[in-house]
Formats: structure tokens, sequence, C-alpha cells
């Protein structure tokens, strides 16, 4: 008798993905227009450019998503990790984006995979958030224990996915004719739900904050945004905007210069108005509508070294205050990948400028910043100094999983030979 077919990690997260982009464009019509204008950029790109692949190829490019989705307790964060590690997703990195110049009250992780055959097969991320209730400047002790009380009675995913998620994780592969209920089960984990929402509960943390009501105001985890990857986001932009699409004012992270591409660069269209029902304080049930949730856009370039990232701090913050912003940058990083690879700024495969690695993780400042422009007002905290304790050896710790560290990641696959 042959043995049964079994698909590998990676193939259940290439399914993972293509689901959630399915279900996302069906709940989000305008992300499905942001989906085809990119792939129309892409395309147009690599005609007009011979080395437009030279950070990853043009299939890989354009099929290259990454979510994000906010939870509100370590439990719910050590659920989503057990979840993820059936699509070879791993934490990687730390972002507390308490400390962006436009707070928002979470710690963060991605999840992702990090080998390069695994990244080059198929590179999705999630971009995932939790409440940080333990910080007394966003929550006071009151506040503190009823929105914990409110999530430990919660269930986002059900027990027998989560046991079956870790037995395929341990696995390395599940058996071809489980894989469509099991990524159907997963995906379904993160729709919208329709569910009426108690108004005054959401109203009291929509005063905290609009991120920690879109978590812990309701009953169920969703997607807030999935982001597909461009080649010409500026373009992209434009062609957006021409297509009646209400982008956000600006690009978040480095400006467009002729030289290399570094780290990340992203924006988004405004979130839109999703017709939703509110549950008043006598129990009558009315709609309403909530803007949670926005269309995401990224260029991808190089990774940088910790010297490269001292190097592009420094020219950021140069940045808030100058209006040439091609001169600034270029005070600070050579126009060539050779000069930025004999700088050690940059992470090449076996130090060959002509193997740039690409950068596979986020940036805090321009998180925030995408979350904020997608709000109607700023996050506000109270005085006091923050005692919470957050840090990423306490969120590996809490949820019982190693949280890769990025630099040691790139460190690593720049002593490969280049491919």
């Amino acid at each position: 008798m042959s043995r049964a077919k079994r698909l590998v990690t990676w193939q259940l997260r290439e399914r993972f993905a293509a689901g959630l982009s399915a279900m996302y464009a069906g709940e989000v019509p305008a992300y499905g227009t942001l989906v085809e204008v990119s792939g129309q950029v892409n395309a147009d790109y690599a005609a007009r450019h011979p080395g437009a692949e030279r950070l990853g190829s043009l299939a890989r490019v354009t099929a290259e998503r990454h979510g994000a989705i906010r939870v509100g307790s370590p439990a719910e964060l050590a659920a989503v990790a057990d979840l993820f590690s059936a699509f070879g997703m791993v934490p990687v990195g730390y972002y507390d984006l308490r400390s962006a110049r436009s707070p928002i009250p979470v710690v963060s992780t991605a999840f992702r995979p990090i080998d390069a055959n695994e990244l080059a097969r198929n590179p999705f991320r999630v971009f995932t958030s939790m409440l940080a209730t333990r910080d007394r400047r966003y929550f006071d002790p009151d506040l503190r224990t009823r929105v914990e009380t409110f999530i430990a009675r919660r269930e986002l995913f059900d027990p027998a996915l989560l046991d079956r998620a870790r037995f395929i994780a341990a696995e390395g592969a599940c058996d071809a004719e489980e894989a469509d209920a099991f990524v159907a089960a997963a995906v379904g984990a993160f729709a919208l739900s329709r569910e009426p929402i108690n108004k005054s509960w959401y109203d009291e943390l929509s005063r905290v904050s609009a991120v920690a009501a879109d978590i812990a105001g309701v009953c169920s985890t969703h997607i807030n945004h999935l982001t597909p990857r461009v080649l010409d986001i500026d373009e992209l932009y434009q062609r957006m905007t021409k297509r009646g699409i209400t982008m956000i004012d600006t690009i978040q992270g480095p400006p467009r210069t002729d030289g290399p591409a570094v780290l990340l660069r992203q924006t988004s269209f405004r979130a839109l108005a999703e017709p939703c029902l509110f549950r008043g304080r006598d129990g009558t049930v009315n709609s309403g509508s909530l803007r949670v949730r926005f269309g995401e856009v990224e260029a991808r370039g190089v990774a940088l070294t910790p010297r490269g990232r001292e190097r592009y701090d420094a020219a950021m913050a140069r940045l808030v205050a100058e209006d040439d912003p091609a001169r600034v940058w270029g005070e600070h990083f050579p126009a060539t990948d050779a000069e930025m690879a004999a700088q050690r700024l940059a992470y090449y495969r076996g130090g060959d400028p002509a193997a740039p690695i690409v950068y596979e993780d986020f940036l805090p400042a321009s998180a925030a910043g995408i979350f904020r422009s997608n709000l109607d007002r700023d996050t506000r905290a109270a005085g006091g100094i923050d005692d919470s304790g957050y840090d990423a050896g306490w969120l590996a710790g809490t949820i019982g999983h190693h949280i890769h560290d990025p630099y040691a990641l790139y460190e690593a696959l720049s002593q490969e030979a280049p491919k």
C-alpha cells in the first residue's frame, strides 16, 4: 500500500497565506484592488529594470504577504505561536510600540519562516501585537482587572485546532487529505466576527486607545491588514490614488533615493468604515460602523547591520527637520552596494555586494506610524514610569517560545555563499 501524500510546512503556509488573502479580499474589497495594482506595478517595474529581482524573484515578490493581528494576553499570544508553528512560522524580533513617536499600548513580535529556502518558497509573515495591560500609564488597576477578566473568558481558537497544529508542527507535515480542513479552520479563526459589540465597553476602551478597543472590545481576533509587496511603492501610491482610493498622507520609512533600497518602506489606504452591530446598555442591537482595518503595502530593501541601523536612525532623526531628504541620506549612506558591503552597513551573502539579503522584518516607528495614520485620535498615556517589565526575555518566557534575534539570523545568512 502506498503511503498517503504529505504536505510539508511551507506548502501549508502557502495555502494559509492564500486562504487569508481570499477571505480578506471578500471582507475588504479595496484590498483586492491593492493586490491587483501591486501586481501590475511589479510586472511593469520588472520589465523596465534588469536588476529588479535582486531582492527576490518576481514570483516571490508578487505572491508575498504579511498579515497583522492583535491579541489581548500572553495566553492568547502563546496560542497564536502554537498555531503558526504548524506553518513553519516562529517568533522573530521584539517590538515595543509604546516607545514610538505615536505610541500604541502594545508589544509585538512577528511570526515568519527563518530558513533561507523556506523564505524563498513562501515568506509569509504575521506581525502580532499583544495589549500591554500591565502598563499602568494606560490601564489603571480597575480597568486592567476588567480587561484581563474579559480576555480570559473568551476563546480565540478551538482547542482541537491548536492540538492539531502542535502535532503537525512536531511532524513537520500533515496528510494531504486533512490539509484543506486544517487550513480552512486556521483561516476561519481570523475572520471578522459579526457578533454584536457591547458599545459602552468598546467606547470605554476607545478612550484609552482605538487599538485597545479593537483588541479587547470584541470577543474574537481578526486580520487587521494583509500587506502585498511592491517593487515601486511610489508608483503604487500614485496608481491607487488615480483609482480613487484614499491613501494616507505619507510613505513611512526611508526616503526614495538612487542608492540601494534599505529596510522597509510602507504606506496604506485609509481604514474604511465597515458595518457592525452594537448592543446598548438596554440590550437593544443597532447598526453602526467601525474603522479598524486598512490596506497596507510595502517595499523591501537590504537588511542593515547594527552599524547600518545606527546610521539609519541618525538619518531618520535628521529628516524630521530637513527638507532635502536626498542630501541628508547621502550624508549617511553610500550610493552603491559595494560601498555598503565594504563598510559593513548591510548584509550580503558571502560579503558579495551582488547578493543582498532582503530585510524580512519590521520597523516599530513605521508600524506605529501606519497604525496612527488610520486612527481618528492619538493614544494618551497617563504620567508616571513604566514598570510593566515588558521586554523580549519576558515575552519569550511567558509564551514558552524562543524569540529569534533578527540580527543573528541575518549574520548567519551572510556567512553562506551566494546562490
